[in-house]
């Protein structure tokens, strides 16, 4: 069982990163259902990663340098894969004119005026909030944010609705049941608390207020998520938790 649980959490580091994994993982679709539970823990092998990076390279950079080269490297290792589907949201519902308008741009791979607009968003303020903590704050920060943000993924599976005839998210959602938005939600609730009760509380309520938002638009424009919008709401999460820290830490 043991094995079983860690082959499960692999196909999720293999799914969300481009981390290397044993080459049997590579074709599991079957299983990434249940590997939905431990997307917050690879959150945490994200935020491990991208922290470490901020909390050393702020011994010899300035702060904001540091906070690019930590974002950077947190880009590198998920393969910009929240990021892209961040930008296909941004160019389906800032250029499409209709529900099958928006996602027929979305399926497109260029980018667009939208999508450069919400890159730039996202990847400042992620940037800003990070370069007014200290190395420990930011260490935990990225962290929390991590972990946080990708709890929303296996949430908005079970509470929203496919907007496409068929798809990987959807196969994915069909499978993901109250065992793994339990565990999901847990992980990312006792991770958030390492930055103390307010802390903690206030991360996992501005995660859900904007992934909730950004769920809420994809259900009124498109009639339900996507895989790129999963990876928009990510993204809002996290730079809701970076937002929420900085300003309490300040």
């Amino acid at each position: 069982m043991i094995a079983r649980e860690i082959g499960h959490f692999l196909v999720g580091v293999m799914f969300l990163t481009r981390l290397p994994v044993p080459s049997e993982l590579h074709h599991v679709e079957g299983r990434l259902a249940r590997a939905a539970r431990y997307f917050p823990l690879v959150g945490i092998l994200v935020g491990l990663i991208t922290g470490g990076v901020f909390f050393l390279t702020m011994q010899v950079l300035a702060p904001y340098i540091a906070a690019a080269v930590a974002v950077t490297v947190g880009m590198l290792v998920t393969g910009a894969l929240h990021e892209d589907g961040l930008a296909d949201t941004a160019d389906g519902l800032g250029g499409g004119q209709t529900r099958e308008h928006a996602l027929e741009i979305m399926r497109d791979s260029r980018l667009g005026t939208y999508g450069a607009c919400a890159l730039f968003a996202s990847i400042g303020f992620r940037i800003l909030a990070l370069g007014v903590l200290d190395p420990v704050e930011g260490f935990l920060a990225l962290v929390i944010a991590h972990t946080v943000s990708r709890a929303l993924i296996p949430t908005v599976l079970v509470s929203g609705a496919y907007a496409r005839t068929r798809g990987l998210a959807s196969s994915v959602a069909e499978g993901v049941g109250t065992v793994e938005i339990s565990f999901a939600i847990i992980t990312a609730f006792v991770v958030s608390m390492i930055g103390g009760y307010v802390a903690g509380l206030a991360s996992c309520a501005a995660a859900v207020v904007c992934g909730g938002i950004m769920l809420a638009i994809l259900m009124r424009r498109l009639g339900g998520y996507t895989g790129d919008g999963l990876g928009a709401v990510q993204q809002v999460g996290e730079i809701a938790v970076l937002v929420v820290l900085s300003g309490l830490w300040l």
